[in-house]
């Protein structure tokens, strides 16, 4: 099997011959403003650690550009935001970038390219407190926010996928910790936007993948998210479920994980014979139909690239 091979099989839960690995940290801020650096900077990246595919990183482009978020103090400000339309440099910029990188591909692996929930979005613009005030003050001001954004992001992933030549998308979906919403609250607030975006992705491409990020050590309330369906589940093995088998059988689908993400676990202490002990447990575990190896969410910039392709060149011995 060539890289593209193995990981398109591993989407469709089919044996590999051996378990694909997927791991990804952020660029830089330096490289943020040249999209060529950038570029170079992803595949280089790649091409380092000699992972089977790549999710794409949307650096530069995590906040909102929407003029009805700056300073925003209450929700009713909430229905005075306006899409963004097509043509705006947050989202043909993205566009133009994901080109550059997947030229430069020249269809040698799969690619995935980070997608953020529409709450998501918002949050990154406002932050966390601003969010639950805006939230709590008036939830069907939050909503026709969201709606208005996922309005746009559906612009942005066909471009991605058709423009750009993205194989799919990366969906990162955060907020459900055990105690921030109840589930009607969440449910009722925040899924009809997500569900809305994901369905959306899901026409355009089979070869997608759902993150269900994890934040401050606190579980997710996976409940939420039960209904929300995509090739793979990239889920926080650390923090949420922990035996991949019994992630297999939660999610329904081929998973993706394994190495706890923080500094100071064994992606960044342990010997190369120790990461590799870590390595056949986790294939073990998972198998070599329906597991991609990889990490709770993203590496820090500080751990070698030569770490991760230790993982790599340990799971092709098995």
């Amino acid at each position: 099997m060539n890289k593209r091979e193995r990981v398109i099989a591993a989407f469709q839960g089919k044996e590999t011959d051996h378990v694909p690995v997927c791991m990804w940290q952020h660029v830089p801020p330096e490289y943020w403003d040249d999209d060529d650096r950038f570029a170079e900077y992803q595949i280089r990246a790649y091409r380092n650690t000699d992972v089977d595919f790549i999710k794409l990183s949307a650096d530069k482009y995590f906040c909102w550009p929407a003029p009805a978020l700056d300073g925003i103090t209450g929700a009713d400000e909430l229905y005075n935001i306006q899409p963004l339309g097509a043509d705006h440099p947050f989202i043909r910029g993205q566009i133009e970038r994901t080109k550059k990188i997947i030229q430069g591909l020249n269809g040698e692996c799969v690619a995935l390219y980070l997608i953020f929930a529409p709450i998501c979005y918002l949050r990154l613009q406002v932050g966390y407190p601003m969010m639950m005030k805006l939230i709590r003050e008036n939830p069907d001001a939050m909503m026709h926010a969201c709606d208005v954004i996922a309005q746009d992001v559906k612009l942005l992933v066909r471009g991605i996928i058709e423009e750009a030549g993205a194989d799919g998308i990366f969906f990162s979906v955060q907020n459900a910790e055990e105690n921030r919403f109840t589930y009607d609250e969440y449910r009722a607030w925040i899924t009809p936007s997500e569900k809305s975006v994901l369905d959306y992705v899901n026409s355009l491409s089979a070869m997608n993948a759902i993150h269900l990020c994890a934040w401050e050590e606190i579980p997710n309330r996976l409940s939420v998210w039960a209904d929300y369906k995509t090739a793979v589940v990239s889920w926080s093995r650390f923090i949420d479920i922990q035996d991949i088998q019994e992630a297999k059988k939660h999610f329904g689908c081929t998973v993706w994980g394994g190495f706890d993400n923080r500094p100071g676990t064994a992606l960044y202490t342990a010997s190369r014979e120790e990461l590799e002990q870590e390595v056949r447990s986790m294939i073990a575990q998972g198998g070599k139909a329906g597991y991609i190896l990889g990490a709770d969410c993203s590496i820090h910039n500080d751990l070698p690239e030569e770490r991760i392709r230790w993982v790599v060149e340990a799971a092709r011995r098995i």
